[in-house]
């Protein structure tokens, strides 16, 4: 038998899964948006079929870059999503857990958002009847059966976010100024789609990442609970 007093104690388990999609999903994003930022830098935006058509057909390769690192991202933001919770805890748990979930919900609605843009660059690529392809898209977006999707996205993008960082300065357990850099980013992204210029979005991501950057480092230094 095991003396268990004399038995060394064994190393706690740390959340390092989390504390990597912490690290990694919010650049995701960066890249998505300065893609995105690159793209549009002349003009033209996705706001529309037609214009989603002529920015696929002009920038193929941005469009293809930016649509798969928004689907990594968003993917990757669930686990780090809890990660946030996990170190907030007990400190305000009603909020980072209603926040946790709006946010993870809007972001795997992103992934299938952003998903449509393989069609996008393959009708772009194929040729033919432009209008045609134009109005398919539109029609697609505006079916009552994917409206929801668009807006449980805007509202855990924005609305998630900015809770998520209500909850961290709630909690105390990071610098308040990771909270505010991770709020940034819904009224950086608002203000872009005003300014009607990308790069502000870009901002709001770096924020993000360098906020959640924190949390991650913060998580991998508190061991598991047992």
């Amino acid at each position: 038998m095991l003396d268990t007093a004399t038995e060394p104690a064994t190393t706690p388990r740390r959340a390092t899964a989390l504390a990597a999609a912490l690290f990694t999903a919010p650049w995701g994003f960066v890249v998505a948006n300065g893609a995105y930022a690159w793209a549009t830098r002349n003009g033209g935006s996705d706001a529309d079929g037609a214009g989603a058509l002529a920015l696929a057909a002009g920038h193929p390769g941005l469009t293809r870059l930016s649509a798969l690192a928004a689907m990594v991202a968003s993917l990757l933001m669930v686990p780090a999503v809890l990660g946030v919770q996990r170190l907030v805890g007990d400190r305000s748990r009603r909020l980072v857990g209603s926040a946790a979930a709006l946010t993870a919900a809007g972001y795997i609605c992103y992934f299938a958002i952003a998903s449509s843009s393989f069609v996008t660059i393959a009708m772009a690529r194929h040729g033919g009847p432009t209008a045609d392809f134009a109005a398919v898209l539109d029609e697609g977006q505006s079916d009552p059966s994917m409206l929801w999707v668009f807006l449980l996205f805007v509202l855990g993008n924005l609305v998630g976010t900015v809770l998520l960082a209500v909850a961290l300065w709630r909690s105390r357990t990071v610098a308040p100024w990771v909270a505010v850099a991770l709020g940034a980013w819904a009224p950086l992204h608002i203000t872009g789609l005003i300014a009607g210029t990308e790069w502000f979005e870009v901002a709001g991501a770096v924020s993000q990442a360098v906020a959640l950057a924190v949390v991650g480092r913060t998580l991998l230094s508190r061991p598991a609970p047992n």
